[in-house]
């Protein structure tokens, strides 16, 4: 296994300036490329320019910015259209929302912030965000994410709570005493809940494989039902639907 010091620094610093770029921007220079991944703006410079030869990065030269181009999304498309795990759950996701009418997405986590890999949305009413595969949502107020916190190893979730506690000193204490109660709801019965969005109640399950990273199941809804009751609904089916997604992947 390679040590961190085996690792080529040049791509890694180049896959930062990828990471920098979210939805809702556009363009961005070397100087908010520099301060969005702590890099010097000579080595922006340097890595956007081999990013563009690439084809992975668009340079607007009126502008002087850059923009992602255009294999960075069939580069997302390959993986949804080659992971085994959404051929296989994706059906059975889509099948839970059509007869329940909920929307119900998995998600992986990506340093402090979970990545829907899939999202169905059956809302009873339309909801004023679109949640979209790709689509990323902070690991702390999330359902999602503090179910990712209860499963994943030790390490990695301390790591996490590092980051945020950093970038919420001031609300920390009562955030953290939200999260740990959620790592306990999902520890005691396997699943937490959240309602981090004015009208929408999530639940959501880790999904631990071997070999796999720890997945999340959510299942949420939109609307006034308090949430006492969405729990008491949802929390059966999320269960079982995580059951049989999880067997899916064993079987894989």
């Amino acid at each position: 296994m390679n040590t961190r010091g085996d690792r080529n620094r040049s791509l890694e610093r180049g896959i930062e300036i990828l990471r920098a770029f979210r939805p809702g921007v556009d363009l961005m220079g070397n100087g908010e490329l520099a301060e969005r991944t702590g890099l010097s703006r000579a080595t922006v410079s340097r890595l956007a320019q081999t990013l563009v030869d690439c084809g992975l990065l668009e340079h607007d030269r009126r502008r002087r910015a850059y923009r992602l181009a255009a294999p960075v999304l069939s580069l997302a498309h390959a993986m949804r259209s080659g992971s085994p795990v959404l051929a296989m759950a994706g059906p059975l996701m889509r099948s839970e929302a059509e007869k329940r009418k909920i929307n119900v997405g998995l998600a992986v986590a990506d340093r402090d912030e979970m990545v829907y890999l899939e999202s169905v949305r059956y809302s009873r009413r339309v909801a004023w965000r679109n949640v979209v595969a790709g689509q990323r949502v902070p690991i702390e107020l999330t359902s999602l994410g503090r179910a990712w916190l209860a499963a994943a190893p030790r390490d990695a979730s301390r790591a996490v709570l590092e980051q945020v506690r950093a970038r919420r000193a001031s609300g920390w204490r009562a955030l953290s005493q939200e999260i740990s109660a959620a790592v306990e709801r999902v520890r005691s019965d396997g699943f937490c809940w959240a309602s981090w969005q004015p009208q929408v109640v999530a639940l959501a399950a880790p999904i631990v494989v071997d070999g796999h990273p720890v997945y999340v199941l959510n299942m949420s809804v939109t609307g006034d039902t308090p949430a006492e009751d969405v729990v008491e609904a949802l929390r059966g089916p999320l269960l079982s639907l995580a059951q049989r997604i999880r067997e899916g992947i064993e079987h894989l």
